[in-house]
């Protein structure tokens, strides 16, 4: 998750796709697991996020309920295609924490040394550097802008999805947090890392690579992991994964990195040199494909030629909030006035990323989102759902799960590429069985 680095203390609602495990689990790579995603109401701000993030609240994200230890204990964990570490709270001193992982009850939990190669090589690309602790343990710490704090240490134990075990499994066991919201921090158990650093869940499960597809009426869906190979679905358009090996300061270099080489709206082409959209020699401009993140977040150069674009085409058909100093989540100044009593918005001009090989179209109400409690008058506030990073100090295109809706996304690990088609993800979780 491309996540905050600042926290609202505000009460905000957000939606969570609960995980459910339909069926068990085999870890030879010929096999897939299929687990369903529905949706759930918990606070903001339950889950700590690493300190490159964006600051958003109301996003949807992905968690999975299962269990560690032995014998096991349930947790629960947020699925962060944005982050390597998959920690658990291990706290256990705090009252009232029912969502925590002991391990003085788990006979196969093995703390990691500060000598061991996982934690000398296997942490080097940890934003802060694992240290040594005084009883030689290796230690992890994750720091965030507004004072809040976890730390740890890295340790092993198996984890088990539904009857399955997967021994040995590497994670962050956090005994330390500090936060503004402890009340708020409470609500989920951890966090599960799944992009492309060496001890992310899905490298460590050894898979080939995973898909999953969120439906656009409800936020139902699936994911899978495991090689699918699904006659039915639409043939994939690929875009590689970008790679540099170089180690840069701007640069994740275990992102899901692709090109983004142009942006469209309608059929207009949005009139930005080839440059605008490579990183530069710092790693900075980077395009991450991010499941953690709401929204899609541009460059200034290249969200200012959206905006002016999208707004020509809009002069007619809506209403522009007139108000300089709103911004939602402080990157989305593009908005709109729209009446409390209209059902539907009118037709509006798609707006198409283009990749190398695939392009990714956000149609209708996928393009502007209602702000929650903004009211002008009789009119709500509707905001572009393209934001500008400049604006949040950020570096880089970051495209979000909204507009990945209705889209079967496939990160084929072994191929070093991601793979698109447009699809009714309600309609494939009934081929499955995990329709909501």
């Amino acid at each position: 998750m491309f996540d905050p680095y600042l926290r609202n203390p505000s009460f905000v609602f957000l939606y969570i796709l609960l995980i459910q495990i339909q069926f068990q689990l085999s870890f030879s790579s010929q096999d897939m697991l299929i687990l369903s995603l529905k949706t759930q109401l918990i606070p903001s701000g339950s889950v700590p996020r690493s300190p490159n993030k964006l600051p958003f609240h109301h996003n949807v994200s992905l968690t999975v309920s299962l269990t560690v230890g032995t014998p096991p204990q349930n947790v629960s964990m947020v699925l962060d295609t944005g982050s390597e570490l998959s920690w658990l709270n291990c706290n256990k001193t705090r009252y009232n924490y029912p969502n925590s992982f002991d391990p003085n009850r788990s006979s196969s939990y093995n703390p990691v040394p500060c000598s061991s190669p996982t934690c000398t090589n296997g942490t080097q690309d940890f934003n802060i550097p694992a240290s040594c602790d005084a009883n030689n343990l290796c230690h992890a710490t994750l720091s965030y802008a507004d004072a809040s704090s976890s730390e740890g240490n890295l340790a092993s134990d198996n984890f088990f999805i539904g009857s399955s075990e997967l021994p040995g499994l590497v994670f962050g066991c956090m005994d330390s947090t500090f936060s503004s919201n402890p009340g708020e921090d409470s609500k989920t158990t951890g966090l599960m890392g799944m992009n492309r650093g060496s001890l992310s869940f899905i490298s460590q499960m050894g898979f080939p690579k995973f898909s999953y597809c969120i439906s656009g009426i409800d936020f139902s869906g699936l994911l899978l992991l495991g090689d699918a190979n699904l006659t039915w679905l639409a043939p994939l358009n690929y875009t590689p994964l970008i790679q540099i090996s170089t180690p840069l300061p701007y640069f994740d270099r275990v992102a899901y990195t692709v090109q983004l080489e142009g942006i469209r709206v309608s059929d207009k082409l949005l009139p930005l040199p080839k440059s605008a959209f490579e990183p530069d020699h710092t790693g900075a401009g980077q395009t991450m494909v991010d499941s953690g993140t709401q929204f899609t977040f541009l460059l200034g150069p290249a969200y200012s030629a959206l905006k002016t674009e999208f707004l020509n085409q809009t002069t007619n058909i809506l209403k522009v909030l007139e108000d300089q100093s709103f911004a939602f989540q402080g990157a989305m100044d593009l908005c709109y006035r729209v009446p409390l009593n209209q059902s539907t918005l009118p037709e509006l001009p798609s707006v198409s990323m283009v990749f190398r090989g695939a392009e990714m179209t956000v149609t209708s109400e996928r393009l502007l989102y209602r702000v929650p409690g903004e009211v002008r008058g009789s009119d709500g506030v509707h905001c572009l759902t393209f934001g500008n990073s400049d604006l949040l100090g950020v570096e880089a295109y970051v495209i979000g799960h909204h507009h990945q809706q209705n889209v079967w996304m496939e990160f084929d690990l072994e191929n070093s590429r991601i793979g698109l088609a447009q699809v009714r993800c309600d309609l494939a979780g009934q081929r499955f069985g995990v329709a909501s």
